[in-house]
């Protein structure tokens, strides 16, 4: 399939590595120019894209610093791919959870794409342009160790949808991708939640990661790989789907049962 992406341009937030990465590097190999941001870059990176820049996307500032970058290094912008976010662990639940736990992660996993988007929407109009928010499965499946993350998806996943619905006939499609457990740092880091999950077990990494899918009631016993969800990146802003917008896709394994 042409997915005729080439000659676009696209902004990916924390692009440093897992999804973000995947996304920055399948768009790149389809020949789009990609402006990627992160707390940190890396060689995988800056082997994908010459275009990156370090930034703290959960202050107030950095999403506005950002799109004025990449709108003069891209000249506007056609793609907008919200991913920055992190699950921090909870394992003493909501009493656990300080205020400013909360702060930190709605400044992180939401209110970065909304401020992102603002900044980016002039030009988005302008090019008829697509924003692509990087969910989670928690804004269906409210877990107490998740409480505040699980929150804040559950916004974004609300505030696409408003977006689509007041930009739609605009020409701006807005879409969420809502992954389930994927295979990055988040679970397979010592230093990520899986981590701080693994020695809560009193396990090692190894046998902790091994254990997830079914922990997890993922029906295909497999995580999900950073690469499946770029790919529905690709299909999403590529216009072949002209008429998908406001909705959220679910890639979980079969972690969710509901209809």
């Amino acid at each position: 399939m042409e997915f005729e992406l080439s000659g676009t341009t696209a902004v990916v937030t924390g692009a440093s590595r897992g999804i973000g990465l995947a996304v920055t590097q399948a768009l790149a190999a389809e020949g789009v120019n990609v402006a990627a941001a992160a707390r940190n870059t890396g060689e995988e990176l800056l082997a994908a894209t010459p275009l990156t820049t370090k930034v703290d996307l959960a202050s107030a500032e950095g999403p506005s610093q950002l799109m004025a970058w990449a709108q003069e290094e891209l000249g506007g912008i056609d793609l907008l791919v919200n991913n920055v976010g992190a699950s921090p662990a909870r394992p003493g639940g909501f009493l656990s959870t300080s205020e400013e736990d909360w702060q930190h992660t709605f400044d992180l996993n939401f209110f970065s794409a909304v401020r992102s988007t603002r900044s980016a929407l002039p030009s988005l109009l302008e090019r008829s342009g697509t924003v692509i928010n990087i969910g989670s499965v928690n804004s269906r499946l409210a877990l107490p160790r998740l409480v505040d993350y699980a929150a804040a998806k559950a916004a974004l996943a609300n505030f696409g949808k408003a977006l689509a619905e007041e930009f739609g006939a605009q020409g701006v499609r807005v879409n969420t991708i809502s992954p389930g457990p994927t295979r990055t740092s988040t679970w397979t880091a010592e230093e990520g939640m899986g981590g701080d999950m693994a020695r809560e077990a009193g396990l090692s990494m190894d046998e902790f990661v091994s254990q997830v899918p079914t922990a997890t009631g993922l029906s295909t016993g497999s995580f999900t790989e950073p690469e499946e969800v770029a790919s529905l990146v690709v299909l999403l802003a590529s216009g072949k789907l002209p008429n998908m917008n406001g909705s959220d896709l679910v890639i979980d394994g079969g972690m969710l049962k509901q209809i």
